[in-house]
């Protein structure tokens, strides 16, 4: 088995997918033309988005993501944090923690995006020797 996707449920699935693809340089695969359902090309896991009105649709209530009292995290790898944060700041995230070098060798910040989901910039974890 292999995970394919994981979906985020927001207001409006356009204008996620604008953000994050100005926000962090992760292109668009595509957007269903109901404006419901659209997803970025993010490796062999796609990142993808649904509105929240599609959702209630289905009988689903999904909940709106708290900021202060994240749940999980969707994480970006890159070489430059410093560069990626100041970048996706710009681009209208939310700082949440500037770049901070950790214990264990990495280097992580973290945003919000406009839809309150929380968002690391990291750079890679290396293996245990």
């Amino acid at each position: 088995m292999q995970l394919r996707y994981t979906i985020l449920y927001v207001e409006n699935v356009a204008a996620t997918l604008a953000f994050y693809e100005a926000a962090f340089g992760v292109k668009r695969r595509m957007l269903h033309e109901s404006g419901d359902y659209g997803d970025l090309d993010t490796g062999a896991t796609l990142l993808a988005f649904s509105s929240l009105a599609l959702m209630e649709k289905l009988g689903k209530s999904p909940a709106r993501p708290q900021p202060g009292r994240p749940v999980f995290e969707i994480a970006f790898e890159t070489a430059d944090v410093a560069a990626a944060f100041a970048h996706a700041v710009a681009a209208g995230a939310t700082p949440v923690q500037p770049p901070e070098a950790m214990p264990w060798g990495q280097t992580t910040a973290y945003v919000t995006d406009p839809n309150g989901f929380l968002v690391e910039i990291c750079t890679p974890v290396a293996p245990p020797a």
